[in-house]
């Protein structure tokens, strides 16, 4: 360890804003000494168990070598350490709008980012203390009167809610309604889609200035089955036909980017987000319901973007693709990270990527959820639904304002009291942290990774925290009274992982693997698989238009539509993902000359 981490230690500048000053003594000194140490390096960093494990008997140089590596880690980690040349390790202030415009043009900004309604601590926190209390009176109103049937008390106290599931939702009802009798290739289910949309015509090549002609339709169809389905460019080549090697090898390389593959399936997005069919699946044409959740692929290969996981028992590195979809079944966002970060950190990079699809109501599985998110989820205007494990023994708050306020009769009281006044005191440190975000000068997961690697007792976190405490309370209070909401949550939660289903069957193999290394390589690849998935469903929209609009008989036309509604155009068994077979006699001839087998002498070992 010290060969290795000794040259990186002398290399690296720290910012000067960093504080970590005993520390910053004992690095100078080592550099100063280039790492040649003795019993005078300074001790004041150590604790003091430490200090004494260092000094017993004689110096033990070694053991100091790796205590100072260790703190360095640390420091670097919780922001007492700063590196001036990084792009995940700098000060937190590095990565907001900077405090001397945000002093200069404060009212712009916000009015830029959509925020005006919210300058004023004072009115925002009446408005959610009034919102609060209310929905506190509501929940216990009705728990006392028994409106709420599926929510009481047991013998020993605790709360329990009961939410009788939905009818399945799945492809069967509309299973009779797709083709039975033969199988649509996955070219022709792209080519039919992109005739209808055009997400083809988004391709464009990586040099702006490039005039030469496009490739071939054929050949992005066959980019995109290949890193789609997971079956490679160079397979791909052999085993299909009419494709040219250097045109799809140049085709991957200059017009296949991250970037470029969002507008591509933006493009798609948009057409489908106008199908009048599409929308039979929205709860209601005011909101819409979207939801995200991470699936785990083991990585084959070395790679950055990848950590050891719980779910490989930590033998193995994994990677999470976090998958955005909406009520109804648009798939609007991939993410690709590793598996050691927690999802709630991407969530709003998601939400925040996607110009298509705008989301009024979001819902992630517990792995998704902070307090410091709900806090953040209201100043962008979704209202943040996650199913949280064990709901009952999370902490619900009131304002202080209602100390006073006769409590007897209540069932579900608060647990304590929301700090306001720390949340006025830092109102504008929030409000840059959240126009930061808003007019993408950084993303949320890079904010939220910097902010969340400090203490706990970091002001700005707190705030965000304590703010966040006041909305997850008036959402746990609903999700106690509301069972249309608890359902609606479970609905659309079943989607993606239905979505997550929906992947593996897309995958030669039904792949559990990532190929990649590379994370911008595993990005352009998920974003393949999501472009086949998201025509796949919109070939089933196409489709499934027109044989409704085709039926004559009334009766049979609202049937369909019925069982449209009860199903999930999440649907594929009429579409062939795995190629077709070649059983011409030319196909079925011995092209290697095989002959039988000579005696080889082997002997057994």
């Amino acid at each position: 360890m010290q060969n290795r981490v000794s040259p990186i230690l002398k290399s690296i500048k720290f910012s000067s804003q960093s504080d970590g000053s005993s520390l910053n003594q004992a690095i100078d000194h080592f550099r100063d000494k280039n790492g040649v140490l003795d019993e005078s390096a300074p001790m004041e960093f150590l604790k003091p168990d430490e200090r004494t494990a260092v000094m017993k008997g004689k110096f033990r140089i070694s053991l100091y070598k790796a205590l100072l590596f260790i703190h360095v880690r640390i420091g670097i980690k919780a922001g007492t350490l700063n590196l001036e040349h990084s792009y995940k390790y700098r000060p937190l202030e590095d990565y907001l709008i900077s405090n001397e415009q945000w002093k200069k043009d404060r009212d712009i900004l916000l009015q830029r980012a959509g925020l005006s309604e919210f300058p004023d601590p004072k009115k925002v926190l009446e408005d959610l203390d009034g919102e609060l209390f209310s929905q506190y009176l509501r929940t216990n109103d009705r728990m006392r009167d028994g409106s709420n049937e599926h929510a009481n008390f047991t013998k020993a106290g605790s709360l329990r809610v009961a939410t009788p599931k939905l009818e399945e939702t799945d492809s069967e009802p509309l299973q009779e309604l797709f083709p039975e009798r033969q199988y649509i290739s996955l070219c022709e289910v792209l080519a039919t889609v992109d005739s209808h949309s055009g997400f083809l015509e988004e391709f464009q090549h990586w040099q702006q200035r490039y005039n030469r002609a496009k490739p071939s339709k054929g050949t992005f169809i066959a980019a995109i089955s290949a890193l789609g389905c997971d079956i490679g460019t160079g397979k791909i080549l052999k085993i299909s036909r009419e494709i040219n090697s250097s045109e799809l090898e140049n085709t991957v390389n200059w017009y296949f980017h991250p970037e470029g593959l969002q507008r591509v399936n933006d493009r798609l997005l948009s057409f489908m987000d106008r199908l009048e069919l599409a929308q039979v699946y929205r709860r209601s044409q005011d909101q819409l319901h979207t939801s995200s959740d991470g699936q785990q692929f083991e990585v084959r290969g070395e790679s950055l973007n990848a950590n050891y996981s719980h779910k490989y028992s930590r033998k193995t590195k994994a990677s999470s693709v976090h998958s955005f979809i909406d009520e109804r079944h648009l798939l609007f966002h991939t993410l690709v990270v590793s598996a050691a970060e927690r999802e709630s950190a991407w969530v709003i990079d998601g939400l925040m990527h996607n110009d298509v699809i705008k989301s009024d109501i979001h819902s992630t599985d517990t792995h998704g959820y902070t307090e410091a998110i709900f806090g953040v989820m209201h100043f962008l205007g979704i209202s943040y639904a996650p199913r949280i494990k064990n709901f009952k023994v999370q902490n619900l708050y009131l304002f202080k304002s209602r100390r006073e306020v006769d409590r007897s009769t209540w069932d579900v009281t608060p647990d304590g009291y929301i700090n306001d006044e720390l949340i006025r005191k830092h109102w504008d440190d929030i409000l840059r942290f959240i126009v930061t975000i808003k007019l993408k000068k950084t993303s949320a997961s890079d904010l939220f990774r910097r902010l969340n690697s400090y203490s706990k007792k970091h002001a700005l976190y707190a705030a965000l925290k304590a703010f966040g405490k006041i909305l997850k309370s008036i959402f746990i209070l609903r999700y106690i009274d509301d069972l249309e909401l608890r359902q609606s949550i479970e609905k659309q939660l079943n989607k993606v992982e239905s979505s997550n289903r929906f992947s593996r069957e897309v995958s030669v193999g039904q792949g559990r693997e990532i190929f990649q290394t590379d994370r911008q390589e595993q990005e352009i690849a998920q974003a393949c698989k999501r472009l086949v998935k998201n025509a796949i469903v919109c070939w089933n929209y196409l489709y499934l238009t027109q044989e409704i609009s085709g039926e004559s008989d009334l009766d049979r036309r609202a049937a369909m539509l019925r069982s449209v509604a009860a199903g999930s155009v999440v649907s594929w068994r009429h579409i062939n993902l795995f190629g077709e077979y070649d059983f011409s006699e030319e196909k079925l001839r011995d092209s290697f000359g095989i002959q039988s087998p000579k005696n080889l002498n082997v002997t057994p070992r």
